[in-house]
């Protein structure tokens, strides 16, 4: 394994890791989202809003976590950036289209680390191996 894919896991699981904490802060207190995020319309954040983003931001980070632990799955690994690309999407889109969200420390953090990861994730696309899942499917299949 390279060092920048040893640089990538440990990125991976440090984000979600801080993610699987705005989770449990989503679900703590929806007033958080209002005040950090959704700054543009706050009126808008209520519980159900809150635990929706949580579960979203969860899910985002189990994935994230799986990846940094198995990161030769390419498959896994594609659906991670995914997760990232989504949530750039997402951010933007609250942030230029839907007016929510103000372009504050709240929103500009998670533009930041998506975008960063995003490019991470490409250029750790390139150190990985060929072909891994075409062994561990033959060696399955011998068994």
């Amino acid at each position: 394994m390279t060092r920048f894919l040893n640089v990538l896991r440990s990125w991976l699981m440090m984000v979600a890791v801080i993610g699987m904490g705005n989770t449990v802060q989503s679900f703590r207190d929806h007033s958080f989202l209002s005040e950090k995020l959704y700054t543009g319309m706050p009126e808008f954040v209520n519980g159900l809003q809150a635990r929706t983003f949580g579960i979203w931001t969860l899910l985002s980070s189990i994935i994230r976590c799986a990846c940094a632990i198995d990161i030769h799955n390419r498959v896994l690994y594609h659906i991670t950036l995914w997760t990232f690309m989504l949530a750039l999407g997402y951010f933007l889109s609250e942030a230029f289209i839907y007016k929510t969200a103000m372009l504050t420390i709240g929103v500009v953090t998670p533009l930041m680390v998506a975008s960063f990861s995003i490019i991470g994730m490409l250029i750790g696309l390139q150190c990985l191996p060929e072909g891994q899942e075409e062994v561990g499917t033959r060696q399955k299949k011998r068994i």
